[in-house]
């Protein structure tokens, strides 16, 4: 395969947060890279954060391992264990099924860049600091299992 250009696959900003969860993720763009070179066992994902932007809503997954590699600029990971800074190089995971509710904070006045890996079955996972929770459907529900 030859080398990636990324500016051949599409970058986007979208989210399916229902309002006003999407709200802090407004500044979020991302391209989704495994289906544009045809992966197919696990996601990867090029995300870039702008100034105050955040990468989720603090979330866990059930069924996913999720890997990310900070590749430019400066994010701080928020965790249930607390903060900590994330630069150029550093590299993070969480295993599927541990409720460690996990996001990246731009808090400079520069974007930051990193990519995120992922792989497993999406099954359902939570958000900890909000009333939501996803499901493998794609649907957002709230934790007594009510639609948005």
């Amino acid at each position: 395969m030859p080398k990636i250009d990324l500016s051949q696959i599409e970058q986007t900003s979208t989210t399916g947060y229902p309002p006003p969860f999407n709200e802090e993720v407004a500044g979020r763009h991302y391209r989704r890279l495994g289906p544009a070179l045809g992966l197919t066992d696990f996601k990867v994902s090029e995300v870039m954060l702008e100034p105050g932007a955040w990468s989720s809503q603090r979330h866990w997954h059930d069924g996913e391992d999720e890997f990310l590699v900070m590749l430019e600029g400066e994010a701080v990971l928020i965790e249930d264990q607390g903060r900590s800074v994330l630069r150029a190089g550093d590299m993070v995971a969480w295993a599927k099924s541990v409720r460690n509710g996990h996001h990246l904070i731009n808090e400079t006045d520069q974007p930051c860049r990193f990519v995120c890996f992922s792989g497993g079955e999406v099954t359902w996972g939570e958000y900890s600091d909000i009333d939501m929770q996803f499901h493998a459907d794609g649907r957002y529900r709230r934790k007594d299992g009510t639609l948005y």
